[in-house]
Parts: structure tokens; sequence; C-alpha cells
């Protein structure tokens, strides 16, 4: 490990803090404060995080000294002021808790485990309006009455939906966290509206028809509207669908949500060109129920899915971003989409069980 003299750990730990506690942020803040050239070599992030550790612990940026006693930090009174603290307000940071209590933010995580107390992200999940509960009991129990009369149901099922994908990634939920002992499964109910390419997508058990972007001549994004939701199902999905192998269209159900978009007259009279009385939506032949995510497999799986692959190159323009989500899409595999299809009718039989609320205990993995 290459030596680092006090000076060069001070400005790096000052740095750490200054920039939010970002190690690549530090770096580059490093550089600029002695005008180092790309190549030349800087601390690594694994050695600032040490000396940033030292400091919260010590005091000092130096390399510590074990005096083989144990820190006085984890004292019992420590230890049980920790524990009311996050009792009290499980939503405070480990940094704010440290603060308060005058004890090094390390310790206060080490103290937490010790503990067996572990940080759970919240979920998003939009905020369920009167009725809501009703109408997706009401849904889940006419789709597995479909599901009884017919055990091919789910195979002849197309689910769509539209998604927004940007430059700059998705939701940053790396602060929501809430310690505590067991998972408590909280849910935060927030909108999130962060639009930058609008992507369209029909999921079933045996392949995924998209992606189709949103968009005008100039390839610039536009709002989803009737007339060009239109446009799609007519140019775009009745072509691809009538040569998916061995669909029988009589027999096909099609599913989208209720999005003025979708339900409008001219839109509606597309959908039934297309799947005739066989339309589950808003204004259709089953009624799709109003805020329910975790129903779609689109928004339980392909959307979550998608984003996590596509920004793992952080795509830097539209047009490498719009080749990143058609390749992830061409590269999902049907076994894949049959278990997520099986999902779905899994969510059918939970949300019965919660009565129409929240799915709390049904997770899709890959």
């Amino acid at each position: 490990m290459e030596q680092w003299n006090v000076q060069e750990r001070v400005v790096a730990v000052r740095a750490y803090y200054r920039n939010g506690d970002s190690l690549v942020e530090a770096l580059r803040e490093f550089r600029r404060h002695f005008n180092l050239a790309p190549r030349v070599h800087t601390p690594s992030k694994h050695a600032i995080q040490t000396w940033v550790q030292n400091f919260e612990e010590t005091g000092s940026v130096g390399k510590r000294k074990s005096s083989g006693r144990p820190r006085s930090a984890r004292t019992p009174e420590n230890v049980e002021a920790v524990q009311a603290s996050v009792l009290r307000s499980p939503h405070r940071s480990v940094r704010k808790v440290a603060a308060a209590l005058t004890v090094s933010r390390r310790s206060v995580q080490r103290i937490l485990h010790e503990l067996k107390f572990n940080p759970y992200k919240l979920q998003l999940v939009p905020e369920l309006k009167p009725n809501d509960h009703l109408f997706s009991r009401q849904f889940c129990e006419a789709i597995m009455n479909k599901i009884d009369e017919n055990p091919d149901f789910i195979e002849n099922l197309w689910m769509s939906d539209e998604a927004h994908f940007h430059l700059n990634g998705y939701v940053n939920k790396q602060n929501c966290w809430y310690w505590a002992q067991e998972n408590p499964a909280v849910l935060h109910q927030r909108p999130l509206h962060i639009p930058k390419v609008t992507v369209w997508c029909a999921v079933s058990a045996r392949r995924v028809i998209g992606p189709y972007f949103f968009e005008d001549i100039a390839r610039n994004t536009v709002t989803v509207t009737s007339e060009h939701y239109v446009t799609m199902l007519e140019m775009f999905l009745a072509a691809r669908i009538h040569s998916v192998p061995n669909t029988d269209i009589k027999n096909t159900w099609f599913q989208q949500d209720g999005a003025t978009a979708h339900t409008a007259r001219v839109s509606m009279a597309a959908v039934r060109r297309l799947f005739s009385n066989h339309v589950i939506s808003g204004n259709g032949d089953i009624a799709w129920p109003p805020r329910s995510p975790d129903l779609s497999v689109c928004d339980f799986y392909l959307w979550g899915y998608l984003k996590s692959v596509v920004y793992n190159t952080r795509p830097t323009t539209l047009a490498e971003l719009r080749r990143r989500i058609t390749e992830e899409i061409a590269a999902i595999q049907p076994d894949t989409l049959l278990r997520a299809m099986r999902n779905f009718q899994d969510r059918l039989a939970e949300c019965i069980r919660q009565d129409g609320h929240h799915l709390h205990d049904v997770i899709f993995k890959l």
C-alpha cells in the first residue's frame, strides 16, 4: 500500500465530508487540489474510507494503534442510548443518531449490528383512495374465476404499460432506510414523475412486444395522448401480436391501466378492434383496479428489471438509452417471462388474502 502523508490524508477526508460523503467526488477534489494529471496515482477509495473511519473514532487520520482494550464507545450506556434512539425514531439516519449521542457514526453502526438491527428500504407505492381495495379484490376474484374456467388464461394474457426512463438513472432510494430487528415492510406513498424517454411494452408468458417509444418525427419524446396511443396500437402492436407464434387472437386477453389516453373512446375502439370483448381496462370487459402497480407484471417485474440493467452502462445520450432498452428487452428469456406471469397469479391470491390492500409478502426474484 502506498504511503500518504498527513497533509494529503487531511485533504482527502475534508473533501469526503465537503462532498456529501462521496468517495468519487473526494477523489476528484483531491486531484484538483494537488493539480494531478489524469494518469497520476491517487489514494484508493478504500484508503480514504479507512482515514475517515480513523478520524471519526480517534480524531486523527493516522494509522490506529491497537491497544488490546475494548473500545469505550460501545459501553452498555451507549448501547442502551442507541437502541432507545432508534426505537423512538426508526427513520433517523445513523449520522443524526451519532451526532445526538456524541458517538462516532462507525460506533453507532456497530452497536446497531450487535443489536441485530438492519437497514430496510422503504417501498414507494401509490396512495390508495377510498374503495380502491374493494376494486382490487373484485378484479382479483374475476381473474381467478377466469383461470378456473380456462387454465390457459394466463398464457393468453398480455399486460401492457408505459414507463419513463431518463439519462440520470432512476429514483435514488439509498437514503430511504428503516432500522429495526425485523423487516417492518414499511410503505412510503409518494408520486414519481421523472420523464425523459417514454417506453411502451406488452408482456406475455412467451415474449415481450416492444419497446415502442412515444416520440415525434425528430425523436423528441411526446406525451402519451389518445391520438398517439391509437397510432401505436394500429401501426405497431397490431402487426407484432399477429406475428407471435401460436397466438389465437380470439382467445387473447389484453390488459391496460385506466390512464385517460387508454380509456378514451377512440382508444377503446382501437383496442376492441384488436381484442374484441377480451379487454382488461378501465371501461373494459374486466375493470382494471386503479393504483395497483403490485398487480401489473410491467410494474412489479419489467420496469424495475430494465432500469437495473440499462443504467449499468451509464448511457449518456437518448439514442444510447433507447439502444440499451431495446437490447435488454430482447435478451429477456422466455422462462423468466413465464415465471413473472405465474407470479402475477400468486399476487392475485395474495391480494384477496389482503382484502385488496397493498401486497407485502409476494416478491418476484429472477
